[in-house]
């Protein structure tokens, strides 16, 4: 059964929404799921949960709710494949950066347009070099940069998606950042019912390198936090301080769960 990170999120321990849960086991469960509902046109969204997500859905709702509006959430980053395990749910790391390739792969294949949104011009037109390097066949119909201060519960949306509508795309890799990517797929996913949203996070300035991810190894040591503290201390000192506190608060609630749930 998946584990409810409501207990977590919820101050107070008032339940406050519905149920934010890791639903997708892996990776290829998650592709399974895309390749149908491309085939049989039927739009989605895709969040990938980790500790700074955990930190803002506590202090604000209407991020909150727009989790909820997700159809599949992953385990991005250990730290949730590790709470869900200590709960007894059996999942695997499945990063949002690391769905792009096979996820345009099966876009390729269907030939469903695709869109970018989000990031830099050149990072939307280093991202698409490269898919199209990888995936010659891939249709990017779209390449979207907001403004800086793009507003994701504002009218704002509406001309991007606009413009997502216009191109065709079935698809959208989006680029925002959490708060802002989560609560435009579920704003663009009721009104382009039959396209799928998928929050790649820094997902794009990767494929651009306009972003260097960490090491193979330290990716494969659960030590990638620390090689973006260590190129980004000034944005990131915060972020993980209260990343951890929460980590270590989660651990606390699921053990009291776990306890709860044997007397």
């Amino acid at each position: 059964m998946a584990f409810d990170f409501s207990i977590i999120i919820d101050r107070f321990g008032r339940n406050s929404g519905g149920s934010i849960c890791v639903n997708i086991v892996d990776l290829d469960a998650l592709l399974f799921e895309i390749k149908a509902r491309l085939e049989s046109r039927d739009g989605f969204s895709v969040a990938t949960l980790n500790l700074d997500h955990l930190v803002k859905l506590r202090r604000d709702q209407v991020f909150r709710a727009a989790y909820e509006e997700q159809t599949y959430v992953t385990a991005d980053g250990n730290p949730i494949v590790w709470l869900c395990k200590l709960a007894g749910q059996r999942v695997f790391l499945t990063p949002g950066s690391e769905l792009i390739h096979p996820v345009a792969a099966i876009a390729a294949r269907l030939n469903a347009p695709v869109a970018l949104v989000g990031s830099t011009d050149e990072s939307l037109s280093g991202a698409a070099s490269a898919l199209l390097k990888k995936h010659p066949s891939i249709s990017i119909v779209a390449k979207v940069a907001p403004p800086m201060r793009f507003d994701a519960t504002s009218s704002d949306v509406d001309a991007v998606i606009a413009e997502i509508k216009d191109s065709g795309a079935r698809l959208c890799f989006i680029a925002l950042g959490a708060p802002k990517q989560e609560l435009f797929a579920s704003i663009a996913q009721s009104k382009l019912p039959e396209a799928g949203f998928i929050s790649v996070g820094a997902g794009l300035d990767f494929l651009a390198e306009t972003q260097k991810r960490a090491p193979l190894w330290m990716q494969n040591m659960a030590l990638e936090w620390l090689w973006r503290l260590v190129n980004n201390p000034r944005r990131l000192f915060l972020r993980y301080t209260q990343s951890f506190f929460i980590f270590m608060f989660a651990i606390y609630k699921v053990v009291s769960a776990q306890k709860n749930k044997r007397e």
